[in-house]
């Protein structure tokens, strides 16, 4: 819309060029620009995302529909790729600095593996924003803003309502040998198990059948473990089929949430779950990225942008409901 401003004798008379007349919209610079407009005077940026994601892990679907929202926000295209091994993740790095992105969001599950590539990007003038793995690392590799919660912190704070709830000999699941994140969980849960001990398990998550096998030998042999603790969602899942099987009376509780998850809950199959957020942290890696290239801003002051850790139980799970049926919680 077109304001034009007149004068008249001894008054001044706005004339709008249109079929509708909004006096609000005149102003002496020409009309004032809507949001969607202001943020699209800056140029459409390609910010790529690489994550550690397995095959049929639903967490990253949610962490993904964040980053989705956000690159529609802030007029971004989004380049999504993943894998489960270090090494491909590294070479997805290469592939993002090769192909001169604006930026890149990436998960560092086993960061001295990946800091040569990090490096990399920051050489050729590609800021890097971490998020959701390498909570300890991301300062040494020079990066500038890290979203996703501590780790170890949440663990302890798992341990610490286990304690509460008598806990006894609580099964640590970890699906992916060496990630730093999933160690942490585990390390971080027997700190504050003050009641009990805990002791680790290693499955393979990409291969549900195998861990649903794993865990129900364990439980066979070992009827003392009263509690299980997934470290992702599907595993949790997973569980609910091998306690069964095992004729075990163990307790399920884990680690992020999906919608099947928050029905566990309702069902009373799962306790309780640890919500880091994923939504939020696809969302806010993007948002940081666009703020930082096209404003040099930078969140946290040098600290963890958290996300988590929250718990999702009987008490809160309805609340909750309505965002995981959307495939956003």
């Amino acid at each position: 819309m077109k304001c034009a401003i007149v004068r008249a004798p001894g008054r001044l008379v706005a004339l709008v060029l249109g079929t509708v007349l909004l006096l609000s919209a005149c102003s002496s610079t020409g009309g004032a620009r809507s949001a969607e407009t202001a943020g699209r005077s800056f140029p459409r940026l390609r910010i790529a995302m690489i994550t550690h994601q397995a095959p049929g892990d639903t967490f990253w679907d949610i962490v993904r529909h964040g980053a989705e929202a956000a690159a529609a926000n802030d007029n971004v295209d989004l380049i999504y790729s993943n894998d489960q091994y270090v090494s491909g993740q590294a070479v997805l790095i290469q592939n993002a600095i090769d192909q001169r992105v604006d930026g890149i969001a990436v998960t560092l599950p086993v960061p001295d593996a990946l800091g040569g590539e990090v490096r990399a990007a920051e050489r050729a003038g590609i800021p890097v924003v971490a998020f959701n793995a390498g909570f300890d690392a991301w300062k040494r590799l020079g990066i500038p803003m890290y979203i996703g919660q501590d780790e170890t912190l949440a663990g302890r704070a798992a341990g610490e309502r286990l304690s509460r709830e008598g806990a006894r000999h609580v099964l640590c699941v970890i699906q992916a040998q060496g990630q730093v994140q999933l160690d942490a969980r585990c390390k971080g849960l027997q700190e504050g198990l003050t009641s009990g001990r805990s002791e680790r398990l290693y499955v393979n998550g990409a291969d549900m059948p195998s861990v649903r096998a794993t865990i129900t030998a364990k439980l066979q042999e070992d009827p003392s473990i009263d509690y299980v603790l997934a470290l992702g969602a599907p595993i949790a899942m997973t569980a609910i089929v091998a306690v069964k099987a095992a004729h075990s009376k163990a307790k399920i509780v884990t680690f992020d949430t999906n919608g099947q998850v928050v029905r566990a809950i309702e069902d009373g199959s799962i306790e309780w779950a640890i919500d880091q957020q994923p939504y939020l942290q696809g969302y806010e890696v993007i948002d940081a990225l666009w703020l930082l290239i096209t404003n040099g801003n930078v969140l946290g002051a040098g600290r963890t942008i958290l996300t988590g850790p929250s718990f999702v139980d009987a008490r809160n799970v309805r609340a909750v409901a309505k965002y995981a049926a959307r495939g956003t919680r």
